[in-house]
């Protein structure tokens, strides 16, 4: 029996009117279907999609080796508690701890695994160093804890209190964190690569220099990889990019191609102090999620997609590199594996409605950066067409400007 799929755009906005809570601010369209990068709305119109899922659908639409693991998955088990043992669980952390370091603790989203490092965290010293550390223009999720951490104050506006304990530093500046640092801090937390801030890169020899101040405090060193883990930087985690190995790495989006999932992985030593009856998800590590988990796992190694990863960031690069020459409202372009962030002189907003008018859905953050979060088996001829359409766009804005 078909329950949904019938439904105008138009219909199912009016449902969303009289019974959903208006949080979103939500484009006028209602997908219906996606295949690899493209994705059909209600009405039949395709849209290249390189802003898919947020980064969680990092192998695109419905890639057919999560699908089939998902469904021979569901016909068996679909949830247990974490008070048995599944293979699926046991199989996923396998892989994620034998491509990174350490012992995994699972759960269903970024926000939820923050929220996690940053308990254990507290709990690796006994509750005597609360102080944290993060970055400005960082983003770390919307729970109470995670938004904290968040240090942008348009997060915090009338949420007030904050969890105490959280101190702020501008990104790339090395003096700024270790002026903090104090003998009540337990850890130092920065995204890799700051992503809703702009798709940020840190300059040489800083995230090596965030370990040696964390080393030399006795404090742990976070990695919130939410949007750089799973092959997102073209190496199977943000880190390794740079050759510094955290304390505490947590993950989601894309980690099982569009499923819900989150995990904290931590070292040896560490992973102990989150003991038992101090830190749960009721369905975190859910044999379904981590069905989609190992086959996005197998899916990416087994069609090279860290290869095509980086194949396709050159492209990126070299794209809008030469544009940055032909456009004066394009200050600076950011690219990292799937990851590129254009940043304009001129409110980047626009660009998205005019994108989406051509059949392309981007992202605009931080006000000014155009986003994108490609698949990892995105084609050569679909980046073309993306880059086009932008192209496009961006010399529209520039002659409005």
């Amino acid at each position: 029996m078909q329950l949904t799929g019938n439904a105008s755009s138009q219909d199912t906005i009016a449902l969303f009117e009289k019974y959903v809570i208006p949080n979103y601010g939500r484009y006028p369209i209602s997908l219906v279907r996606g295949e690899g990068s493209y994705v059909w709305d209600a009405e039949g119109k395709r849209y290249l999609d390189l802003f898919p899922g947020w980064g969680c659908n990092i192998l695109g639409y419905s890639p057919e080796p999560v699908v089939s693991a998902i469904q021979d998955q569901v016909s068996r088990l679909i949830h247990v508690p974490n008070t048995w043992y599944t293979e699926a669980q046991g199989r996923f952390a396998e892989f994620l701890c034998t491509r990174s370091f350490g012992k995994a603790f699972f759960c269903n989203s970024g926000a939820e695994a923050v929220e996690g490092a940053i308990k254990l965290a507290r709990l690796h010293f006994d509750g005597k160093r609360p102080k944290i550390i993060t970055c400005e223009n960082g983003f770390h999720g919307r729970t109470f804890a995670a938004v904290t951490a968040t240090a942008q104050p348009k997060y915090h506006d009338g949420l007030g209190p904050l969890v105490a304990g959280f101190r702020y530093a501008p990104f790339n500046d090395l003096e700024a964190i270790a002026s903090l640092v104090d003998d009540e801090t337990c850890a130092i937390m920065v995204e890799p690569i700051q992503g809703e801030g702009g798709v940020n890169i840190p300059d040489e020899g800083y995230l090596a220099g965030l370990r040696k101040v964390a080393d030399e405090a006795n404090c742990l060193l976070i990695f919130d990889e939410v949007q750089t883990s799973m092959g997102r930087t073209g190496t199977w985690f943000g880190y390794q990019q740079w050759g510094v190995q955290p304390d505490i790495m947590t993950m989601a989006k894309g980690i099982a191609a569009g499923v819900a999932a989150g995990a904290v992985i931590a070292n040896e030593e560490v992973a102990p102090s989150l003991r038992p009856g101090m830190h749960a998800s009721t369905f975190g590590g859910n044999p379904l999620a981590m069905a989609a988990g190992l086959a996005t796992g197998q899916m990416i190694e087994e069609q090279n997609l860290l290869d095509n990863c980086q194949s396709m960031s050159q492209q990126f690069q070299q794209f809008f590199g030469q544009l940055q020459n032909e456009l004066p409202i394009i200050r600076e372009v950011r690219v990292r594996g799937m990851m590129v962030g254009i940043d304009l002189n001129i409110p980047s907003g626009p660009a998205v409605g005019k994108c989406m008018d051509r059949g392309l859905l981007i992202n605009s953050t931080h006000d000014t950066v155009v986003r994108l979060l490609p698949p990892l088996n995105v084609t050569l001829e679909q980046v073309e067409e993306g880059c086009e359409i932008i192209a496009t766009v961006l010399r529209e804005m520039a002659e409005e400007a």
